[in-house]
Order: C-alpha cells, then structure tokens, then sequence
C-alpha cells in the first residue's frame, strides 16, 4: 500500500504540472541557447497581456493615470501600496502616488527609527528623544515624493512637542522640497510659526487657517508666504481682523488664480481693488455673514477708478462739486439709485473669475452678484437658512440675468449657524424641524447648467411645479439633488413630490445621469405612463431617494423599472448609516432593490422580442412649377393724425432761503505797558590784606667812641698829623627823640590802612595833599605818584631831591642803614 504524498516531495509539484501536455513556449533559458525547441504556431492570450505591460510602462502618464484610478477605488490605496511591494516596474511610479497627497504628518513621523518613537504604531504620540542625522535618512528620501500635505491642529493626532522638535533638528531647511501645497489650520501662535519649515520654493497652493490666538508674527509668515511669486492659491481664514496691510503685501503676486477669504475686514474696499485687480484671478471665495448690504456696497467702491463712478455727475458718486463740504450727504440716496439703476463699479471687474463662492444671508449675495458681469461657470452659495421670501427672489433672478450664458454648476447649501439649528433639533428632546418650501419656479432658462445641487435643513418641500419648471429651464442638466437628506416624520407631512412627479426629468433631460429626491412613493392614479416610451431614460443610472415613503414595493420597482430601464444605483437610507429613519421605509426600499433588476432584465427582453421599427421611407418627390408673379393692389390710407391738446402748468416751486454774512468779530486788549524790575547790586570791591616784613636784617658789630671836635677847630693841626679828621654827623642825631618814633610809628600805621584809599585816589589827576604830607615826612615820592603828579610837583620833587637833605634811617644798634620803604599798593 502507498503512502500519501509527504512534504518531502512537494517540490515535484511543478514536474507534474509540466507534465501536463500543453501547449507552451520556450524558456528563456533555451532561447538563449544554440538549439531552440519546436513551438507551436498557438499562443496563449495571456502571453499577449503579458507584451502589453512593459508597453503600458513605457508611458508615464498612462501609468499614472492607471495607478490613479486604481487609487479612488475602494480600497484602492492598500492596492497601489500591494503593487509597489510585489511589481519592480510599478515600485516607483506607485510609491509616487502614494506619497504624493497627505492628508497628515503621521506617515512622515512613521518614517523614523522605531526605537525613537514612544510606539512604533502610532507615531503621533511623540519622540523619545530628539532625532539624530541617521534618522532622517528615510523622511528626506520619501519627503521628496510629497507634493500636498495637510496639518489641523484640532485633530489631536500630533502631539504638540513634535513640531518643536523637527523645527530646531531638522538637517535641512525645508523637509518637503518639493511640496507644492499646504494647507496649515491651527489655533495657538506656536504652532503658526512651524509652517515656515514647509514653505518650499516651489510652493504654488497654501491654505491658512489661524484660531482666535493672533500671533505677533503672523505678518512675517504672510511675508514668507508672499515671497513665492509662484504661488497661485491663497485661501486665508482668520477669526479676528485682518491685517492692514494684507493687500500691500500680496500686491507683487499676480499670479494668484484662486484667492478665499474669510475674517472680519475682507469686504473692505482696498481688498476689493487689490482682488479685482488680479489678472489671472479665477476662483474667488469671501464671507458675507453678519455683513450689512452697505458694507457689501462698499466692497466695490474702489474698483474701476476712473469709469466715471467717483465723478460728481454720476449716481453712484460721493463727490457733488466744488464746495462740498458744507453740503448736505447724500450717499444713501445715491446708493439707492445705484440699486435701481444698476449703476456700479463692475466694469471690467474680475474679468476672467469663472467660480465664486459666497457666504450669508440672500440678501447680501445678491447685492453681491448684482456688481458682477464676469463669465462664472461655478458659483457655490452657502446661505443662511431659511431665506426670506423677497430676497430669495431677486436671488435667483440676479443670477439668471447675469450668468445664464455661461453658468454651468449651481450648488446651494447652508451655512454653519443653520446646521447647528437642525443638530439641535435632531436629538431626541429637540422635536421635529420645521419644513418650508422652496419655489424654483423663480428661476429662468438656463441652457449650459448640468449641476444643480440644493441642501438646505429646512426648505425642503419642492413640488410637481418645481420639478417641471427645471426639467424645462434646464434642458441639458446632468445632476440634480433636491435636498436627498431630508427626513420627513410619520407625524407630519408626507413628501410633496411621487415617483410619477420625475416624469419630466426621464422624457426632457436626456442627459440627466444623477438624481437625488425625496419622494412618496405611493399608489398611481392611472397607468397613462405605461402606455408611452417616451417617458424612458436611458441617461438615469443612479437614483438617491434618502428617506422616501414608499408603501408598495412592487408596484414601485414596476414603475421604476420603467422609467429608468438602465438604473445601476439606487440609495437610500437605512438603520445602518442614518439615525431616526423609519424601519418600514427602509424595509420596503430593500425589496425594492431586489426586485429591481429583474423586472429590468424582463423589460430590455420583452423590447428585444418587439418588432423592429420600420425603416424610414422617404415622401415621394416630384417637379413641379408654380407661378410666382406676384400680385400688386394700390390701396390709400388716411394718415391724418390726430391732435390733442395738453396743456401742462410748470409752474416751478420758489423756495427763499436767507443767509446771514455777518462775519464773527472777537475783542481783545493787550496791556501794553513797560515792565520795571528793581535790582539792587551789591558793589562793594574785594579787599585783600597783606603784611610785608620790613624789618632790615642788622648786624652787630663793635665801635670805638670816637670824640667830636667843634666845627671851629677844624682846621687847626693835631699832634698826629697822619690821622684822618673825622667829619661824621653828631653822636646826638644817631639818638632818635621819643617824639620822632611815635611819629614814625603812627605814619606808617595810617599808611598802611590807606593803602586802598590811597590806591582809589591815584587815579585822580592830582594828590597835592599826598605829595605835599610825602615832602613833610622827607619821603621822595615814588615813581608811581609822579607818573601822575601835575608838571609843578614834579618839578619841586626834582628841586627837593638836589637839595641836601637827610635820609631816613634806621637806627640799629650802633649801626645806621638806610630805609626807603614804599607803600604796600602802588
């Protein structure tokens, strides 16, 4: 008995295989060598799939394009991601496309070393510690396959200490150097200022979007952002003011084709001139809410200066001539008139925006596009819900008159503040959401629409009328969703529109593909639809019906697979993905869809079985001549006019109106008399004391007594006659009376006291009283007092010194020197 087969022979696997007779082709391997085996003639279709690839290959952009379809498919990322691992060929172009959109950081942070990442699989969560140059290795190598990135800080799948850490040990300045789109939404200044390190040089889109936080170094981000002179999509959502000098700082980039903003400030009048001035400006989005319509005006005051808006003369204008100043304002007159004429700076304004997007209140899109005559093609209006009857009106009739030529797409949702309204009122304490209804009859014809999409939480009644006024204005549409999330209670009112109410779209719009409406699928009052073919779509492939009634599912399949024999996709809601749907509805549309192909399959069998349709013949033609002369006949008319007098009293109003010229006159005297300060100065000259020694030095030396003859006897001989004669003065003049010293004494003290006085005096023309005490004392004069001394005393000064006379000494002990001691100031 033999065993079954083991694991050890496995291997001879592909032996039994090729064992198998078959037709096959050679190896490489026998290819290359001399002796080539016999093949036959047939060849498999795979081995031609299999030559088609490399051709596929070859192309670049029909490899991307492949591997872009595979990507929107479901599941179609993990696919792309499957090929770049198993197909070399297909490594790097699908690596390209997986890498080339992200929607996070976290496959960039993914990238380091797992023993850096707090957990390996879920990088977000932070470093634990800062990375090194190795670790950059594989970021920079794939950062530079990333073309768009998207970081939202409210998210919280970053941490916020992983910013910091890439922005100060990043290796080189910009991560991703090829990134050409950013977008950057976060609420704290920090965190602003790392977008810097993903502003690239070939940077073209960036979308910012700052919380309530302003950063002081918001400017010099818009700064770097502003220096790509390559940029062309600038959207800016900011929750305080904008920045005064936005406009200044973006002048220079006039490649701009897509501007958003978003932020108090946006309508103001130089953001207006500085968009329209945009040559290449095509998409253009700005917030309208809580706006009034004059701030709305007065976005258009600056455009198109020099058109003849600002000049005195026209209705829009602000200026009434010379000497306006003391003139009555009558700017809100003239922006009436404005309103009623259609006056308006919108000459030559956004020339080229072809969309435009706008959010508020009807009335303030309206005024809006009524200052536009650009060719849009996609216009998107968020509006406050539900709008007033008026506005919504002139809305849609603005709209029509200015861009029914070239508008292709409309779409018209609700704005934030009218969700939150119906979020409120879904819950279970919050009760039913009123329901209003939207006339679409006010719409005119519009030839090039092929989207038309309206999602409002509350005006979602439409009817039959509305359905046939579209299906007539809009020939060629292609889409069409009509509210499909409304959600219509058991309690209240049913849906105003039946499967037989879309009878108009399947028979006028051929082209329609996508419909999306909330209908009441109920009983038919006559089977009239039947009987026509007419009514069939072969356009119709997918049909959204939402929350839609329905009460027979049979007899709705029936219908349905009559008007839209080719329908692919039919949706609707049930308790899987929709809460407070209705269990029976949802059932009922279950049976529907399973129906639904098979009666199709009955219809296309039974329209196979009929008839062909017979082919078309010709009318028979013949020749044949008419007389074409043509007949006159003379009539005359009375063309007397008749006249009618009217006469018509002009009258015209006088008004006097008096002014008085008086000029305004002012008094005001001014004291015009002489100040007198009193100042009293002290003069009182510096007086400085100074003491002189004038004490001579002596000498003591001894004399012999020497005997004095009388003068009679001096010419008689002495017995020595070789001894000189002695003629001295007498011993008594060397002994001073004690009436001469206390003379001298009190001269020289008065002397010295008076020095000052004396030297006040000298420059007097004369001293007599000097001169004269000076010759009493037998003092001569010193050569001061004579420089100043009249002729006279100088000459009876000269007369008294040749005079014998004798000199002041003084008297030492035993010794006679002379003095002359001359005042101290002279």
């Amino acid at each position: 008995m033999s065993s079954g087969p083991s694991l050890s022979r496995r291997s001879s696997l592909a032996d039994y295989i090729s064992a198998i007779p078959r037709p096959r082709l050679a190896s490489l391997r026998s290819r290359k060598s001399a002796a080539s085996l016999h093949v036959d003639s047939y060849t498999p279709y795979a081995v031609h799939q299999q030559k088609m690839l490399p051709a596929i290959l070859r192309d670049a952009d029909a490899t991307q394009k492949l591997l872009e379809a595979i990507l929107d498919t479901p599941g179609g990322r993990r696919s792309v991601s499957r090929l770049a691992r198993t197909c070399k060929a297909f490594k790097e172009p699908a690596l390209n496309v997986l890498w080339r959109d992200l929607d996070s950081l976290t496959p960039l942070l993914g990238l380091f070393p797992s023993t850096i990442l707090r957990r390996a699989r879920r990088p977000g969560l932070g470093l634990t510690k800062p990375p090194e140059k190795q670790d950059w290795a594989k970021l920079l190598e794939y950062g530079e396959r990333v073309r768009s990135i998207a970081y939202v800080e409210s998210s919280g799948n970053i941490h916020p200490s992983i910013l910091p850490l890439l922005d100060e040990h990043k290796p080189v300045r910009h991560l991703l150097p090829n990134l050409t789109s950013l977008t950057w939404r976060v609420e704290s200044a920090t965190s602003l200022e790392r977008c810097r390190m993903f502003l690239g040089p070939r940077l073209e889109a960036v979308v910012l979007e700052v919380g309530a936080a302003r950063s002081a170094k918001l400017n010099d981000v818009l700064a770097e952002i502003a220096a790509h002179k390559g940029l062309t999509a600038f959207a800016f959502t900011l929750h305080t003011n904008l920045p005064d000098d936005l406009t200044d700082t973006f002048r220079d980039n006039v490649a701009l084709e897509k501007v958003a903003l978003t932020a108090p400030g946006a309508l103001a009048a130089k953001v207006g001139k500085w968009a329209a001035a945009l040559p290449q400006l095509k998409t253009f989005a700005v917030d309208l809410s809580a706006r009034t319509t004059t701030a709305v005006e007065g976005f258009f005051e600056d455009i198109s200066p020099g058109s003849g808006y600002s000049t005195p003369s026209s209705v829009g204008g602000t200026d009434s001539g010379v000497f306006s100043g003391d003139e009555l304002d009558f700017s809100e007159a003239r922006k009436a008139a404005v309103r009623l004429t259609r006056e308006g700076p919108r000459r030559g304004a956004f020339a080229k925006l072809s969309n435009l997007t706008l959010t508020g209140d009807a009335a303030n899109l309206a005024t809006f596009l009524k200052h536009l005559t650009s060719p849009l093609t996609q216009l998107d209006l968020v509006m406050e819900d539900p709008p007033a009857a008026v506005d919504w009106h002139d809305l849609c009739t603005i709209v029509c008159d200015h861009f029914s030529d070239t508008l292709q797409s409309l779409r018209i949702s609700a704005t934030s503040g009218s969700r939150f309204g119906e979020l409120v009122r879904a819950t279970s304490r919050g009760g039913d959401l009123p329901m209003r209804e939207l006339p679409l009859t006010y719409l005119s014809f519009l030839p090039r629409l092929w989207r038309l999409e309206i999602d409002l939480p509350e005006s979602v009644i439409f009817r039959e009328q509305d359905i046939v006024h579209i299906a007539r204005v809009c020939p060629n549409i292609e889409i069409l969703r009509l509210c499909p999330f409304a959600r219509f209670p058991l309690a209240g009112p049913s849906p105003q529109l039946t499967l037989e109410s879309i009878v108009p779209l399947t028979r006028d719009c051929r082209r329609l593909h996508t419909l999306g409406v909330v209908v009441n699928a109920a009983e038919l009052e006559n089977d009239d639809v039947y009987s026509t073919r007419v009514v069939c779509s072969r356009s119709l492939l997918r049909l959204h019906v939402g929350h839609s009634w329905v009460k027979n599912p049979l007899q709705a399949a029936v219908l349905l697979s009559h008007l839209t024999p080719y329908l692919e996709t039919l949706k609707w809601f049930n308790e899987k993905n929709r809460a407070g749907i209705v269990e029976a509805n949802a059932l009922a549309w279950q049976r529907v869809a399973e129906l639904l192909p098979h009666l199709q399959h009955i219809r296309s069998s039974e329209r196979k079985l009929q008839p062909p349709p017979a082919p078309y013949v010709p009318p028979p033609k013949a020749d044949k001549s008419i007389d074409a002369t043509v007949s006159t006949a003379e009539a005359a008319v009375s063309a007397l006019p008749e006249v009618s007098e009217f006469a018509v009293q002009a009258e015209p109003e006088l008004v006097e109106f008096g002014v008085q010229m008086g000029p305004e006159t002012a008094e005001a005297s001014v004291d015009a008399c002489p100040v007198f300060v009193e100042v009293e100065i002290m003069a009182v000259p510096d007086v400085s004391e100074q003491s002189v020694d004038a004490v001579p030095t002596t000498e003591e030396k001894g004399t012999e007594p020497v005997s004095v003859a009388p003068p009679d006897s001096a010419s008689e001989t002495s017995d020595e006659g070789d001894q000189p004669v002695n003629t001295g003065p007498n011993i008594s003049m060397f002994i001073p009376s004690a009436a001469t010293g206390l003379a001298d004494l009190t001269y020289r003290v008065v002397r010295f006291y008076t020095a000052p006085i004396r030297f006040m005096f000298s420059f007097m023309p004369s001293m007599p009283l000097l001169s004269r005490f000076s010759s009493m004392n037998h003092v001569p004069p010193s050569t001061y007092e004579l420089k100043y001394a009249p002729e006279q005393e100088k000459h009876a000064a000269a007369g008294a010194d040749s005079e014998p006379s004798s000199p002041l000494v003084a008297y030492t002990n035993g010794s006679a020197i002379a003095a002359d001691i001359n005042p101290v100031c002279q």
